[in-house]
C-alpha cells in the first residue's frame, strides 16, 4: 500500500506529470485504434458501422481526445511562472484529468457500444476541459503580473475549444452535418493551430536566446492579432461554404509562419537537437499553409481536390504533432531534473514523426493505384505509431519517478 501511495504521490505531484502520461497513453492508444481500422479497411471490412463512423471518431480523438492533455500539463505548469501565480492546486488537475480520461476510453467503445457511449465520452470530456480552464483561469486571475498579453490569446483558445466540443457534442445527438463541420472547423483553426503559434511565439525565441551566442529574441506582436485574422478567416471560409477566398487568410497565415521561421534562425537551432525540434516544428505550419495554398489555388483553377488531405495532414502532424512531442519533451527532461539535452534516441523519435508527416502527405497524391495509396497510408500510421509508441516508452515512466536531483515537483 505504501508503494502504491508513494506512487500516487509522485504522479500527482506536479500538472505536468498527470496530463502528459495520459496524454502519452492517448497518443500510442488512438494510433492503434486507428492502424487496427486500416488494416481492417485493407481487408474490406471495418470496426465501425454507418451509425459510428471510425473516420470521424479518429477525428474527435485527434481534434480532442489527445493533444488537450499536453494543452493542459503545460499551461497549468507555465501560467503561474509566466505571471507569478498561484500553483494549480492537485485537486483542479485531477479535476480536469478524470472526466477527460473516462471520457476517451467511452469514446473508443463506441464501436461496439454505440453512438451513445461517444456522446457520454464527448461529455465528460468537455467537463474535464472546463474544469482545467476554470483551473487556469483562477491563476490568471488572481496573478500579479501586468503583462498578460500571451495569456489573454491562449484564454480565447480555450472559450473555442468548447466551443468546438460543445459542437460535436451537438452532432452526436443530432446528426446534423453543420454542427460537425463546425466543431472540426473550430477545432483546427481555433484551437489547436493558434494554440501552438502563440506558445511557439512565446518560447521559442526565449528557448533560442538561451543556448544561441548572439541571438536576437523576435517576438513581433503584430503577428499574433495577423494569425488570429488567417485563422479566423479560413475556419469562416469553411463554414460558410466560400473556398474561393480561401486563399486569401491562407496566404496570410503562410506569410507570418515563413516571416517568423526566418526571423527565429531554424538553421541555427539545427546546432542543439532540443531546440532544432522546436524550430522544426514550428516550421511545419509553414508547410502545411503552403500546402493549403497550393490547394486553394487548384480550386481555382477546377481541380478542387488535386492534393486530398495532404495539407490537414501536413499541419496536423508536421505542426500539430511534432510541436507537442518537441514542447513535451523538453518540460519532461526540465522538471524531472535532467540534462536539456535531446539524446539519440529521442532524436529519432522525433525524426520518425517527420517520417509519417512524409508518408501521409506523399499517400495523397494522386496516384494512379489505389492500393498504392492505401498502402502509404497505412506505413505513415505504422510509422507515426511505432515514432510515438518509441517517444512514450522513453518518457511515461519518468512521469511515476521521482525527480532525478531529489527537488519536489
Amino acid at each position: 500500500m505504501r508503494v502504491n501511495g508513494a506512487l500516487w504521490t509522485t504522479w500527482t505531484a506536479a500538472p505536468h506529470r498527470v496530463m502528459f502520461l495520459g496524454g502519452a497513453l492517448q497518443l500510442v492508444l488512438s494510433l492503434l485504434f486507428w492502424s487496427a481500422e486500416l488494416l481492417a479497411r485493407q481487408a474490406g471490412t471495418t470496426l465501425g458501422s454507418s451509425a459510428v463512423p471510425l473516420t470521424q471518431l479518429h477525428a474527435f480523438q485527434m481534434l480532442f481526445g489527445v493533444f488537450p492533455f499536453f494543452l493542459f500539463g503545460f499551461l497549468m505548469t507555465t501560467y503561474p511562472r509566466w505571471m507569478d501565480g498561484p500553483p494549480v492546486p492537485r485537486g483542479h488537475v485531477l479535476a480536469a484529468f478524470l472526466p477527460m480520461a473516462l471520457g476517451v476510453l467511452l469514446a473508443y467503445l463506441a464501436p461496439w457500444a454505440g453512438r451513445a457511449a461517444w456522446a457520454l465520452g464527448a461529455l465528460l470530456l468537455l467537463a474535464g476541459f472546463v474544469a482545467g480552464s476554470l483551473a487556469l483561469w483562477r491563476v490568471y486571475r488572481l496573478a500579479p503580473a501586468t503583462d498578460k498579453h500571451y495569456e489573454r490569446h491562449l484564454n480565447t483558445v480555450l472559450v473555442a475549444a468548447q466551443l468546438a466540443q460543445l459542437a460535436f457534442l451537438g452532432w452526436l445527438l443530432s446528426g446534423a452535418g453543420w454542427a460537425l463541420g463546425a466543431a472540426q472547423a473550430v477545432g483546427l483553426w481555433l484551437f489547436l493551430v493558434p494554440l501552438l503559434l502563440v506558445v511557439g511565439h512565446r518560447m521559442i525565441p526565449y528557448f533560442s536566446s538561451s543556448v544561441l551566442a548572439g541571438y536576437r529574441v523576435v517576438q513581433p506582436r503584430w503577428s499574433l492579432p495577423l494569425a488570429w485574422l488567417a485563422v479566423s478567416g479560413h475556419a469562416a471560409c469553411d463554414l460558410l461554404g466560400w473556398p474561393a477566398w480561401r486563399g486569401l487568410p491562407d496566404a496570410l497565415l503562410l506569410a507570418v509562419a515563413l516571416q517568423l521561421t526566418l526571423a527565429w534562425r531554424l538553421r541555427a537551432s539545427l546546432q542543439v537537437r532540443l531546440l532544432g525540434v522546436l524550430h522544426l516544428a514550428f516550421a511545419g505550419l509553414a508547410l502545411g499553409m503552403a500546402l493549403y495554398l497550393l490547394q486553394d489555388l487548384a480550386w481555382l483553377a477546377g481541380e478542387a481536390w488535386l492534393l486530398g488531405r495532404a495539407p490537414l495532414h501536413a499541419l496536423g502532424i508536421g505542426f500539430v504533432a511534432a510541436m507537442v512531442v518537441a514542447m513535451a519533451s523538453r518540460v519532461s527532461l526540465g522538471h524531472s531534473g535532467r540534462a536539456l539535452e535531446l539524446d539519440r534516441y529521442g532524436w529519432y523519435c522525433f525524426l520518425g514523426v517527420e517520417l509519417a508527416l512524409l508518408l501521409r502527405v506523399l499517400a495523397e497524391m494522386p496516384w494512379p493505384l489505389a492500393w498504392l495509396r492505401d498502402g502509404l497510408t497505412l506505413l505513415a500510421a505504422l510509422a507515426w505509431l511505432v515514432a510515438l509508441g518509441a517517444w512514450t516508452a522513453r518518457f511515461a515512466p519518468i512521469y511515476l519517478r521521482p525527480r532525478v536531483d531529489g527537488r519536489a515537483g
